[in-house]
């Protein structure tokens, strides 16, 4: 079988939706190839293994890439994602060069090529996060791993987002926490959640495939007992109260939801909030505040943010 590897040439702000625009559109996972990468010190004491090429990243900018099957339908769904992307202005997303290229691949060069780019990665003081392919001995008695299968939704726990979420979550996840998962992808965030002792889990994703994609990681990490994974829009008609809510998501979608999960957290309890672009930090701390919540702590890593708040 054949397979068109489609490749848009975008900008870091971008990466998320535009990887959501693919994984609604059919395709089975993203590669992100960042020229950052190429410059960053992969330390291998962490089980990073990286073997980078230069050729295959921009001069500027970043690309998303990711497989469809080449058959009839590829047109169509190519212009769908392209009218897609180009929307995203509307939403003051910055998409940069917008160039989507369209090549053919065999499928045993497409079932092996967007594998060598996930590998056994350290993403904080605790976890470490190993694809289900992926051999892998701890380096550490206390380290925590995290088996994922990243091919079932767009998520593979090492965008810097997903760390500065994990990282937050391993600061402030207590026993016994009963916790919600707001646009749960892949399940990182809830697993982690789980597995640092919360009693609960609540996951959300708008999508199905993405809530079957958390059935699935929970399974692999014994963490499913613990995970209701589910399809909502946001917190529409949730009632359960919670601990803590964490939502890695844009910043754009933060807003619609401050007031809902102010309601929804426990007295004292935290909403961690990820996936916002530096440029809309000020805007997500407004929001929080005027929803009623204070700022704990704010943290950066590259281009992104993540805000901790807390209900008094």
């Amino acid at each position: 079988m054949k397979w068109a590897e489609l490749c848009i040439h975008t900008t870091n702000e971008a990466i998320e939706p535009i990887s959501n625009i693919l994984h609604e559109a059919g395709a089975s996972g993203v590669v992100i190839q960042d020229p950052e990468d190429l410059v960053k010190d992969h330390k291998t004491t962490f089980g990073e293994i990286y073997a980078l090429d230069p050729n295959d990243y921009p001069a500027e900018g970043i690309f998303v890439k990711a497989y469809l099957p080449l058959n009839s339908f590829l047109n169509e769904s190519v212009n769908e994602i392209k009218a897609a992307i180009t929307n995203l202005r509307e939403y003051q997303i910055d998409i940069g060069a917008n160039e989507v290229s369209v090549s053919e691949v065999d499928e045993e060069d497409w079932s092996t090529a967007w594998k060598k780019y996930y590998k056994p990665v350290k993403i904080s003081e605790t976890f470490t996060i190993i694809p289900t392919w992926e051999e892998y001995t701890p380096v550490a008695s206390d380290e925590v791993i995290m088996e994922l299968d990243p091919g079932m939704a767009f998520g593979t726990g090492t965008h810097p987002t997903t760390v500065l979420s994990v990282q937050a979550i391993e600061r402030y996840i207590s026993k016994g926490d009963i916790v919600i998962d707001v646009g749960s992808g892949s399940g990182v965030l809830s697993i982690a959640a789980v597995l640092l002792g919360a009693e609960h889990v609540h996951a959300f994703d708008l999508d199905d495939v993405a809530v079957n994609s958390t059935k699935i990681n929970a399974e692999l990490n014994q963490t499913a007992d613990r995970i209701t994974a589910s399809a909502n829009n946001l917190l529409e008609g949730v009632e359960v109260e919670a601990d803590v809510i964490v939502s890695n998501i844009l910043a754009e979608i933060i807003l619609k939801f401050t007031d809902d999960a102010y309601k929804l957290i426990k007295p004292g309890g935290l909403f961690i909030t990820s996936g916002i672009i530096s440029q809309k930090k000020g805007d997500v701390k407004d929001a929080l505040i005027a929803s009623g919540f204070d700022i704990v702590e704010v943290n950066e890593m590259e281009d992104w943010v993540a805000i901790i708040a807390k209900k008094n």
